[in-house]
């Protein structure tokens, strides 16, 4: 059953729970609405991403430069993999993805109902899941999405997809996400299902079919039938400071220093100069090296080389940013790269791109340049030794 019907302080919700590429799902909230006959639509999107689904023209205002320095390339490439694998699924059914949430808009509209976008703010939900998360489960995570954009999948069809939206199945694969990624799951789902929850609770109207991914749908009725909650916290990002991340950054720079300064009053001007040119030639091949194996620009390749062995004693700077900013300069995208950014399905497609290209120039250059320091303290400590 893919309906839930709750009533609470004088209100008759209706839940429509859908999977996201499935034609049965776009019949069923149309046939819901007709015969509901509610006051208002409630869709599971914000406001962003509502405009995107709209306009189809999800990623042409992407501004690759803002994303190069402001060291969200990780973010990015993750957001378009997702992206894509949902574009591929929903290809090979034959239905666009968040058809049913269009139709549930499109005939709210027809009918002079008011549409209410229920959803958190897309930003500031991916921006507290990356607060809250560790780094080794944020490792799980892009190890997952990885895997599955890359991997051969087995083909998914409409049968496979309804069976998804079935109670038992997605319960268990909400338990999955919770015994793999706890922290993820919270924010992304449980956190979601309460302020989903509260702003259906806060809608004027009397009766409301709201439309929402089958994932959410059992929890949004437990979260109904609670007390209301203050979403203000909720919509929060904490200016989480990782303790260890700080660290590393101003610890390399200072164990460097006392290198340098143990090699000057113990060894010699020479044996300065001998760990300096280490330290030059290990962080700036590893960095090139990163580089060439985003299939960078042969100056991008050179910036990446220089640029390490300084931007890895500076905790405020990155290889990668340099080395992207290069590849901006010399391999432009044009705007048939932001157009295609929606069409990208292999390894391949991610190096044809120019858009893509730059940002993997720009995450690779980073990788190179850490496995450089990696590398390089270790073998100048025994060196000293």
């Amino acid at each position: 059953m893919d309906i839930e019907k709750v009533k609470v302080d004088g209100k008759e919700i209706i839940l429509v729970g859908t999977a996201h590429i499935s034609d049965k799902s776009v019949d069923l909230v149309k046939e819901t609405i007709e015969k509901e006959k509610p006051d208002s639509v409630g869709i599971e999107l914000d406001y962003a991403r509502f405009k995107q689904l709209e306009s189809g023209n999800k990623w042409q205002e992407t501004n690759v430069s803002h994303i190069v320095k402001t060291g969200k390339t990780y973010l990015f490439l993750i957001n378009l993999m997702l992206s894509n694998m949902q574009r591929k699924l929903g290809k090979e059914l034959g239905i666009k993805p968040g058809a049913e949430m269009l139709e549930a808009f499109n005939i709210a509209k027809e009918k002079g109902l008011v549409v209410e976008l229920l959803d958190r703010d897309v930003q500031v939900t991916l921006k507290r899941a990356l607060a809250f998360t560790g780094l080794k489960e944020k490792i799980k995570i892009l190890m997952h999405i990885v895997s599955g954009f890359f991997s051969e999948q087995e083909q998914l069809t409409k049968e496979k997809v309804e069976s998804l939206k079935q109670k038992d199945v997605m319960t268990e694969l909400m338990n999955e996400l919770a015994r793999t990624a706890p922290t993820i799951k919270k924010v992304l789902v449980d956190e979601r299902d309460l302020y989903i929850a509260n702003r259906i609770l806060e809608s004027k109207s009397k009766k409301i079919v709201a439309v929402v991914g089958a994932g959410h749908l059992e929890g949004i009725k437990t979260a109904l039938m609670k007390e209301r909650i203050d979403l203000r916290p909720l919509k929060i990002v904490p200016k989480k400071k990782s303790i260890l991340g700080t660290v590393l950054k101003y610890s390399i720079p200072a164990v460097f220093i006392v290198f340098l300064v143990y090699a000057f009053y113990n060894k010699g001007v020479n044996a300065s100069i001998e760990l300096i040119f280490l330290w030059f030639i290990i962080t700036g091949v590893f960095s090139a090296l990163g580089a060439l194996l985003a299939r960078a620009h042969p100056v991008s390749i050179i910036v990446a080389f220089l640029a390490a062995p300084f931007t890895t004693l500076h905790p405020a700077l990155a290889a990668g940013w340099f080395a992207g900013a290069a590849e901006i300069k010399f391999n432009s995208p044009k705007v048939k790269d932001f157009e295609n950014l929606n069409q990208l399905d292999s390894v391949g497609s991610f190096y044809s791109n120019k858009v893509t290209k730059i940002l993997l120039v720009t995450a690779f250059t980073n990788i190179g340049a850490t496995i450089g320091v990696i590398i390089a303290l270790p073998y100048i400590l025994s060196i000293l030794a």
